[in-house]
């Protein structure tokens, strides 16, 4: 397991310190996970349950029905 320095404004250290407390994790899990969390490139479980799952959701052409022809534009 490698081992990473890192050097952080006092505020910012702050922040993440009560951050990483609200969450019962250690400052170096917290920035782990964070790291972990940014390098994901896979959309949660979550998110990939919840894909279709409105079933009243409008189509386009609902959504665009309502719509008027623009206003002509000023010329300069």
């Amino acid at each position: 397991m490698g081992q990473v320095t890192i050097y952080l404004e006092d505020e910012l250290e702050a922040k993440m310190v009560a951050e990483a407390k609200a969450q019962s994790l250690s400052k170096s899990k917290w920035i782990a996970t964070v790291i972990q969390e940014k390098l994901e490139n896979d959309w949660p479980l979550a998110v990939r349950e919840a894909a279709g799952s409105w079933t009243d959701f409008p189509d386009l052409e609902e959504i665009r029905g309502d719509t008027q022809a623009d206003t002509g534009r000023e010329s300069l």
